[in-house]
């Protein structure tokens, strides 16, 4: 998710907001239109990787379920009810139990994407007869959002002897630009969700989340509120995100920028990270990933680097200027190792956050950024293929191994 990486054709729509005024002083908000995101999954490639999974069935149960409800509570409980159903369906069929539902790969992180955003539509245009105030139906959608990702089913086993890993993804991103693509962190995260690493030090429980390609979710602290609570009790936690070709990078520095690229709704956002207590803001925070040790190991087929560059506007100065050894003094965060998209803004963000709760110096943490994932040569059309699988489970193998030597000498 590096925005260096992307080309700039995909920036300039803006976020549909869809909101009619009411027709008289008492009738309830209309329902909003679908979003730019949501609009994508009419698409064809969206609707075979969904029939191709099973997972087609997913919002016209959550649409049953609505149009059954009563009452607001009634509904908050269907949404969660089948967000977290959706969440453990997609963990399930990632690591191989229940049915496959249709021959695309278990490995795949898609339809858990477009399924959720199927029934994140659901939501939003549904118009219930006991009315539902704009208050409410976000409250639905947050409730949808956070269950379907598995941000509010983060658990470890009680007791010693076990390390706990926190890990995160990332949503298929880019899409105007290829509807088919799939993000090889949000399928780390599937296959790895509540697995346990066999460690030299003993067992290590991993526990995963995924996280929005969206500027405004970032904005309204969704990284935050996810980790706070589990990063005191973790030993090691990584964020995860898709980055460049052929490589694995440890990312050494983490900017406070945005640099405007577009997200999943075609929204672009320059600015510094938004955070709480700003005046305390740094503008780079660091990995204390043992990034010496996981480039040195033997982790898979793909290289892995430290990666120190930054780009800075130095102090006094008023050009950014790329320095391959990291920030100097007083300078001005224009791009992290890993860029100035969401994957630098996640991993600034839980690494802040881990300073802030004062585990600087003894919880180790950082990002790390995958290879691109691939189509075999030649495929332009269609939505997967043997050297796809390959690389996809390749890319989650090497992730694992990373963590291990992580876990091994933190």
């Amino acid at each position: 998710m590096n925005s260096l990486r992307v080309r700039l054709g995909v920036l300039g729509l803006a976020l549909l907001t869809g909101f009619t005024t009411p027709t008289a002083a008492s009738a309830a908000p209309a329902a909003p239109s679908p979003t730019v995101e949501e609009q994508r999954l009419g698409r064809a490639a969206p609707q075979e990787i969904l029939r191709r999974s099973g997972f087609d069935t997913v919002a016209p149960r959550l649409a049953r379920a609505l149009e059954g409800a009563r009452s607001y509570g009634e509904a908050r409980r269907a949404v969660g009810r089948e967000g977290a159903r959706l969440w453990q369906r997609a963990v399930d069929r990632a690591q191989g139990r229940g049915p496959a539902g249709g021959d695309v790969s278990r490995d795949d992180d898609r339809p858990l994407y477009w399924a959720r955003l199927g029934m994140t539509r659901d939501v939003r245009t549904w118009e219930p007869g006991f009315g539902l105030t704009d208050g409410q139906r976000a409250a639905l959608l947050d409730e949808l959002e956070r269950s379907s990702r598995g941000q509010n089913a983060i658990r470890y086993p009680e007791g010693k002897g076990l390390k706990r890993i926190l890990l995160t993804g990332f949503d298929p991103f880019t899409l105007d630009r290829d509807i088919r693509i799939s993000n090889p962190s949000g399928a780390t995260a599937l296959a790895l969700d509540g697995t346990v690493i066999q460690t030299a030090d003993g067992p290590a429980r991993v526990e995963t989340a995924v996280f929005p390609v969206r500027w405004q979710d970032f904005t309204d602290g969704t990284v935050e509120r996810t980790l706070r609570l589990h990063l005191p009790k973790a030993d090691l936690f990584t964020t995860v995100s898709q980055g460049r070709v052929g490589r694995f990078d440890i990312e050494r520095t983490n900017g406070a920028w945005r640099g405007g690229f577009g997200d999943n709704e075609n929204v672009g956002r320059t600015e510094t990270v938004p955070v709480a207590d700003p005046a305390s803001q740094p503008q780079w925070t660091t990995t204390t990933l043992p990034y010496a040790a996981i480039t040195a190991a033997p982790t898979g087929r793909f290289p892995v680097y430290d990666n120190t560059s930054v780009t800075e506007i130095p102090a006094g100065g008023s050009q950014p200027v790329v320095r391959p050894e990291g920030p100097t003094p007083g300078s001005t965060a224009r791009a992290g190792g890993g860029g100035d998209y969401l994957s630098n803004e996640i991993a600034y963000r839980a690494t802040l956050l881990r300073d802030r709760l004062g585990l600087h110096g003894t919880l180790p943490g950082g990002h790390v950024h995958t290879p691109v994932l691939q189509f075999g040569a030649g495929n332009t059309t269609e939505v997967t293929d043997p050297e796809f699988v390959r690389n996809r489970l390749d890319i989650i193998a090497q992730v694992k191994a990373i963590l291990k030597v992580a876990a091994e000498t933190s």
